[in-house]
């Protein structure tokens, strides 16, 4: 006969078994979720990193650079026939200083036909360059143009930087003549700092030079007037004009006949007195006792 408390054993060690194994399950499974979610949160921070360290790195490549400004000289040459120089002169004059410029030499000559001519140098910012050239042209008929541009940026930046290294060369002099101590090396340095000094000078007028060229560009306008039209005259002879052609006729044929007798009356003179000799040597022949 089979004792009733076995079975009752049985079924308590198996209902332990199975709360044991689902604990074990659930930690399993908990430890499973927080150490993905661990995994997860790493790898959103490890992707937030990434993706701010390539957005940094792209905005640093996406940095536009930094453009070198070029510095050109330009120059132009206009001949411009209008009809009144003095007007299209004073136009001229306000349209560079509307633009911001100035007038420099200016010369006016008139030919000898009573044409008048002016030739003037307009400086006007480089900015405004293009639309003064087109206002100047248009004032009249556009006989000549010539433009120019030179650029200049490397002997500016070549000036600019000896600028920059004489300068601490003329610091250093004066810092070895601070210190100084010896007459002999006070007078050599000084010298020597004159020499330095003069030197600056040249590069900062050359500098200055340059800044006005490349800020002003340059325009040589010549004005000349526009020759009047004769109107057309009707070339068929009238009655006024054929008496004065026969008046000029018979003028010029009293002058010809005036030079003719100018040119024949010396030796005309001449023959008649060599003929009033003869003759008196003829008659005094002829009369009685007229011969020795």
């Amino acid at each position: 006969m089979r004792h009733p408390v076995r079975p009752v054993l049985a079924g308590l060690l198996l209902a332990c078994a199975l709360v044991l194994t689902g604990c074990g399950a659930g930690d399993d499974s908990g430890g499973s979720s927080s150490d993905s979610k661990a995994d997860l949160g790493s790898t959103a921070q490890d992707a937030a990193g990434s993706a701010g360290a390539k957005e940094s790195s792209g905005r640093g490549t996406d940095k536009a650079p930094t453009l070198t400004v070029n510095h050109i000289i330009r120059t132009a040459s206009l001949t411009v026939q209008v009809k009144d120089v003095p007007k299209a002169l004073d136009e001229a004059r306000t349209t560079t200083e509307n633009a911001g410029g100035y007038v420099g030499n200016e010369t006016t000559t008139r030919g000898s036909q009573g044409h008048e001519r002016t030739r003037v140098v307009l400086r006007v910012p480089t900015e405004k360059y293009d639309e003064v050239l087109t206002d100047l042209q248009g004032a009249g008929k556009l006989l000549d143009r010539t433009a120019k541009a030179q650029d200049v940026t490397d002997q500016v930046v070549d000036v600019d930087s000896r600028i920059k290294s004489q300068r601490a060369s003329v610091a250093r002099v004066r810092e070895l003549m601070d210190r100084a101590t010896k007459l002999s090396d006070v007078v050599t340095l000084e010298g020597e700092l004159s020499s330095r000094e003069a030197d600056l000078e040249a590069l900062l007028a050359q500098q200055a030079s340059l800044k006005d060229r490349t800020s002003l560009a340059t325009i040589t306008l010549s004005l000349t007037e526009t020759p009047v039209k004769k109107a057309a005259k009707d070339d068929t002879p009238g009655f006024v004009d054929a008496l004065a052609g026969g008046w000029h006729v018979f003028v010029t044929m009293l002058r010809w006949i005036a030079l003719a007798l100018g040119a024949a009356l010396p030796f005309a003179a001449l023959a008649a007195l060599v003929a009033f000799l003869w003759w008196r040597v003829v008659r005094r022949r002829r009369t009685p006792g007229g011969e020795a």
